[in-house]
């Protein structure tokens, strides 16, 4: 536990459980995103879900990161008919 009061005294704090459970929900969207843009040959969705999957882990802000998730889900359902 010492080692949790140290890192807490330098600024580092765990995840929520809604932060983690919305990580990994966006992170298979975007694995789902992307195994569907690889077989129908569509660039965009293909690499909105690599953002999708990798967006959470690099930005930790909650409601930034969902927001801009929820905007990429957004984006891959109505554009990926489109070349």
């Amino acid at each position: 536990m010492d080692e949790l009061s140290t890192l807490s005294s330098l600024g580092f704090s765990l995840p929520t459980p809604a932060y983690i459970i919305g990580a990994i929900l966006f992170g298979l969207i975007g694995y789902a995103a992307y195994r569907y843009g690889k077989q129908k040959a569509l660039n965009k969705v293909k690499w909105i879900g690599v953002a999708l999957m990798i967006y959470p882990y690099a930005f930790p802000g909650r409601k930034c990161c969902m927001s801009l998730a929820l905007r990429c889900v957004l984006s891959c359902m109505s554009g990926g008919n489109r070349r």
